[in-house]
């Protein structure tokens, strides 16, 4: 059934593509009879007018023949240079394909107030998700509301709903823990990320299954939020220990850089005395010292395509659908090297 349109104004083109189940740009497409729209959507959006006696207005005519789209990106990540990664992204494809995007913030990994992101959905196509928001209930579920398209980045297993672009996080992490083994070290320390997050469940999963293949091995996991300040505390509990690792597998790199800050502070020298290994391959992996070896993770290339895929969807009236996985590397720089057998970390200062 039709919600009931506001007293005082006539339907508009937002409240056909509610009924319809579409996006505002498959609407336009229809109503200027352009190709590329599939027949059952097409007679949906038809249908919808129908039944709202809408009459398209020259704003609604043109907004497919000027090219314009509206996209909303909606981000909350603890890690500034994720963010940083993804944004670039976003924008870059937003450039080349002249959509206009809306932002919209949360903070700390917590998402917007329910109210803006309904005022967002009222004035775009579709929506970019950036981790973690792209599993949180209530954003999926403004969403559907809106019958919005999404796109999610980085989300360790999707719902099945929507666009998702992803690398394999448990394979990513398997072979770095397989490297760590390879270099000799039988003690990993590894720094888990935020436990509400998919992806943090699958790289720890990732990391064990190659210590648990290795005999002698062991694993000691403190958790993480994949913020700097929760490494540094996961990275002090561990070299706390009576036998502390020879090497810290931390689940991103702003982690790892709180490990390697930790390390310094004890005097230890990273790698000598102390392998730390991060993910992601942010610009930190490169800044800090010694430069962080690291999973990279492809964050610019994976939100650029989730809004090629967003944009294609919307342009074509095609459910917004699909699994996409990118490929992921291991990249080895001056972090890591074999355990030294003469040296065990310090226990703290005092």
């Amino acid at each position: 059934m039709a919600k009931a349109i506001g007293r005082g104004r006539g339907p508009t083109i937002i409240d056909v593509a509610r009924v319809a189940g579409v996006s505002k740009m498959t609407v336009s497409r229809v109503i200027n009879n352009e190709a590329g729209v599939r027949d059952g959507t097409r007679k949906a959006v038809l249908a919808a007018i129908r039944t709202l006696n809408y009459e398209p207005n020259i704003a609604a005519r043109t907004l497919v023949t000027a090219g314009e789209a509206r996209v909303g990106v909606v981000y909350s990540n603890p890690s500034a240079a994720f963010m940083s990664d993804f944004l670039i992204g976003v924008f870059e494809e937003a450039a080349a394909k002249g959509v206009r995007l809306t932002l919209v913030k949360g903070e700390d990994g917590l998402a917007p107030p329910e109210a803006e992101l309904r005022r967002m959905a009222q004035g775009v196509d579709g929506v970019v998700l950036a981790p973690p928001l792209g599993e949180l209930p209530a954003i999926r579920q403004v969403l559907s509301d809106a019958h919005l398209p999404t796109a999610v980045v980085a989300v360790g297993q999707p719902t099945g709903e929507g666009i998702s672009v992803r690398i394999d996080d448990w394979q990513a992490s398997h072979d770095m823990a397989r490297h760590l083994l390879s270099l000799g070290h039988r003690r990993i320390g590894f720094i888990a990320g935020n436990p509400d997050q998919s992806s943090s469940a699958l790289r720890l999963e990732g990391c064990r299954a190659a210590v648990d293949a290795t005999p002698g091995a062991e694993l000691i996991i403190a958790q993480g939020a994949f913020s700097y300040t929760s490494g540094l505390r996961a990275a002090e509990w561990l070299l706390d220990e009576a036998c502390p690792p020879t090497a810290i597998f931390a689940s991103n790199d702003d982690m790892a850089a709180a490990a390697v800050s930790v390390a310094h502070r004890r005097h230890l020298d990273v790698p000598r005395d102390l392998t730390v290994v991060g993910f992601d391959d942010t610009t930190v992996a490169t800044t800090l010292w010694p430069p962080l070896t690291t999973i990279r993770q492809p964050v610019r290339q994976m939100a650029a395509t989730a809004l090629e895929l967003l944009m294609g969807a919307i342009r074509n009236g095609a459910p917004a659908a699909g699994d996409h996985l990118l490929s992921h590397a291991l990249v080895e720089r001056q972090s890591t090297a074999p355990p030294n057998r003469a040296r065990a970390p310090a226990p703290a200062l005092s």
